[in-house]
């Protein structure tokens, strides 16, 4: 961690999960601010963008209250957990949902083949893991997954996992890096993927 002490930002935006990203950071001895205030994300050193909730409905909220703008235009890392990895990209199948479109890929809705069941609840491996949100220990280690809608595999992909069909669990793109499961569920190393984020 840099010596200098970063203003960390987790993005308010009438989404579930924020509070406990906090509470994430606070285990790591990182003190962050929960803000829509448009000033204070766009010169925060780190953005964290998490989020629990329905597409349609979030991207109106985000567009009512100026926060796509924002978002869009940040220049500091940014960090997407579940819904706000999905917010990051093209386009969702959920209501037919036009997203930020900052990572030129598509959400879809999963369909189970034979018995599996729509969420995909629980956790699971991640596989094919790269880039500086990850090392080389985590390739094949258990993350925490709560979602029915998945990231396609593509270009951007830093992190796969399997369920139903392999999909993105991780995702980067210029300053904007997505994981679909929750690191701040998912013990030791959903803290070493946030510290990981941290030092970028």
């Amino acid at each position: 961690m840099s010596n200098k002490k970063e203003r960390i930002v987790i993005i308010d935006y009438n989404a579930g999960n924020v509070r406990s990203v906090l509470f994430a950071l606070q285990r790591l001895g990182i003190e962050a601010q929960i803000s829509a205030e448009p000033e204070l994300i766009q010169t925060a050193d780190k953005v964290i963008f998490p989020g629990v909730g329905e597409a349609s409905t979030t991207m109106a909220y985000l567009r009512e209250k100026k926060l796509d703008k924002v978002i869009r235009n940040l220049q500091q890392p940014v960090l997407g957990i579940c819904l706000g990895m999905q917010l990051l990209c093209t386009h969702s199948e959920e209501n037919n949902t036009t997203c930020l479109g900052l990572i030129p890929q598509n959400v879809r809705l999963f369909r189970p083949i034979k018995r599996e069941k729509v969420p995909h609840i629980g956790w699971n491996r991640l596989y094919d893991v790269q880039g500086a949100l990850f090392d080389s220990r985590q390739e094949g280690e258990y993350t925490y997954f709560v979602h029915s809608y998945f990231v396609e595999k593509g270009d951007y992909t830093i992190a796969s996992c399997d369920y139903i069909l392999p999909f993105s669990a991780g995702l980067q793109k210029d300053n904007f890096y997505a994981t679909q499961f929750h690191p701040e569920k998912s013990g030791g190393l959903g803290q070493q993927i946030l510290e990981n984020f941290l030092k970028l």
